[in-house]
């Protein structure tokens, strides 16, 4: 079975890192800090690597030690938590695929099955779930630590127990965690309801300059590099701003661009209510993710990209 076999390739394993996707959000990092912890459990120490952890998880445990960079030129072992394919890997080609054994943990449908070992679930709403699920076949002992990280996981990519992939199993593993001692309102709290000045600043930006087309089923906003200087932004501020269109009633498709500073176009970020599949959009442009959640990049400039992801969309709209 693939779990027994990514457990003996953890008990192997002397050199280890955890790597997640570029520009990492709420289950990402809580997925690789949750990965971190157990494999302590299990005896184990471990790197987590990413470009920048977002201010508003800087709160979990473990948040302190993770890393930009290291000089260990090979790893053991590596494993990619909450990326669908190796491109989307932050530091992919330097650390995943010079690693001697490769493990793959996600929940995408549009997971490309990368690694040595994949374990992939496509039905569960957060990446979290899938680790909480492995580490009980594990027999590690969910502590309050561990349970902060992963609840903060499943709270995120659920937007708060909301979205549509909520599931009864995860109102039982929620319980379970809220019954170890884990502070589920303060974890919601800081990972849901606290901004920063700058991110107020960004999303009421964008708010401004929001666009409704095809009748109201679409919305349109942007940020740029400007207005994160502006604002004195940093990674992570940006969350959240493709849901305020998408809570807009009548609409089916939000559509949220940020540009990337130096590489002459926009991370589009996507999201539907009911029946557009919006990673079948994003695949289209070169990108993927979940049936309500996806994204991509696109070159250009803002009208460019604009009218790019609206032809497509005008297809399933």
């Amino acid at each position: 079975m693939t779990l027994d076999s990514i457990l003996e390739e953890i008990k192997k394993a002397d050199k280890i890192v955890i790597l997640t996707h570029e520009n990492p959000d709420g289950d990402a990092v809580a997925s690789s800090l949750s990965m971190k912890i157990a494999l302590k459990e299990l005896g184990k120490e471990a790197d987590v690597i990413m470009d920048e952890c977002p201010k508003t998880y800087r709160f979990l445990p473990e948040a302190k030690n993770i890393k930009k960079e290291t000089e260990i030129e090979e790893y053991d072992l590596a494993i990619s938590v909450d990326a669908s394919d190796l491109k989307r890997v932050a530091g992919g080609s330097r650390y995943f695929e010079t690693a001697k054994r490769k493990i793959v943990i996600d929940h995408h449908s549009s997971n490309t099955m990368f690694g040595d070992y994949n374990f992939v679930n496509p039905v569960s709403p957060a990446c979290c779930e899938i680790i909480l699920e492995m580490l009980k076949y594990f027999n590690i002992d969910i502590k309050t630590e561990l349970g902060t990280c992963i609840i903060c996981g499943i709270i995120t990519d659920t937007g708060g127990f909301q979205y549509s992939g909520v599931n009864a199993e995860t109102f039982e593993f929620a319980a379970e965690l809220l019954r170890t001692g884990v502070n589920i309102p303060q974890v919601y709290k800081k990972a849901l309801k606290t901004k920063t000045k700058s991110s107020f600043e960004l999303t009421r930006l964008a708010t401004e300059r929001m666009e409704f087309l095809e009748d109201g089923k679409i919305t349109f906003t942007y940020i740029n590099c400007e207005d994160e200087k502006r604002v004195n932004a940093q990674e992570g501020d940006h969350e959240g701003i493709v849901e305020e269109g998408r809570d807009i009633e009548g609409v089916e498709v939000s559509i949220f661009i940020r540009e990337k500073e130096g590489a002459n176009g926009y991370k589009v970020s996507l999201r539907s209510n009911e029946y557009v599949n919006v990673a079948d959009v994003a695949l289209m442009l070169g990108g993927g993710g979940h049936i309500r959640a996806a994204g991509c990049f696109i070159a250009g400039n803002v009208e460019e990209v604009k009218n790019k992801i609206i032809t497509e969309i005008k297809q399933v709209i």
